[in-house]
């Protein structure tokens, strides 16, 4: 399912203009890109929440050139699904 695929179904679903509902999802992910790039999360109950984990410092090979490289500590995205939209996944 793509961004349109939910704009339109949510546009179906409760009546108001795609248009409007586009406008709505976008600002919803921009807000959330926001929020985590300033290291808050952001928890929708019932559905799951957005976070920032922090990946530790690692060492790593490069094979190309026989060489060891360090890739230092820094922060990804991830998303981690409530219970209950886990049960109903299952």
């Amino acid at each position: 399912m793509t961004k349109a695929d939910i704009v339109s179904e949510i546009s179906k679903t409760t009546g108001i203009d795609k248009a409007c509902v586009l406008e709505t999802v976008e600002k919803f992910m921009e807000v959330v890109k926001e929020s985590l790039g300033h290291g808050e999360n952001v928890y929708l109950r019932g559905f799951g929440s957005f976070i920032v984990k922090t990946r530790s410092e690692k060492t790593a090979r490069n094979i190309s050139k026989n060489t060891t490289i360090i890739i230092p500590e820094h922060k990804i995205p991830a998303f981690k699904p409530a219970k209950v939209f886990m049960e109903e996944v299952k």
